[in-house]
């Protein structure tokens, strides 16, 4: 879920300037809402989901905090970052390019573009 987390934290990043803010609330309330089906479906009962999804929601605003200046921090800042959340990884390198080249990635593209077959905007 935290590599998740990272992915949309990301997402929501590098479109909050391009994307109008009711575009990008839409597209939270939907991946929030799919969250929450998806730990329906696993059976949980209402007071689980609720404390999952306040649980779930604080490290998502946690990741989304960290980030928020990405490309002014150091090596050694976003690696610590990595540090917080994946517990018990041995290459945080790894995960440190991926997110660049994801990022990277993310801001070649539109924010249509990604969501078109997910949600209509």
């Amino acid at each position: 879920m935290i590599i998740f987390f990272f992915h949309f934290a990301f997402l929501l990043k590098i479109y909050k300037d391009q994307e109008t803010k009711k575009n990008l609330q839409k597209f939270f309330d939907f991946t929030v809402r799919q969250i929450e089906l998806s730990i329906r479906e696993i059976g949980y009962g209402d007071a689980t989901i609720n404390k999952k999804m306040k649980d779930y929601i604080n490290i998502l605003y946690s990741i989304i905090d960290k980030i928020d200046n990405w490309e002014f921090k150091e090596k050694d800042e976003k690696i610590k970052i990595f540090k917080n959340y994946l517990n018990d990884i041995d290459n945080y390198e790894y995960y440190l390019n991926y997110f660049e080249k994801y990022a990277s990635f993310l801001s070649k593209n539109t924010f249509k573009n990604l969501t078109k077959d997910i949600i209509t905007i």
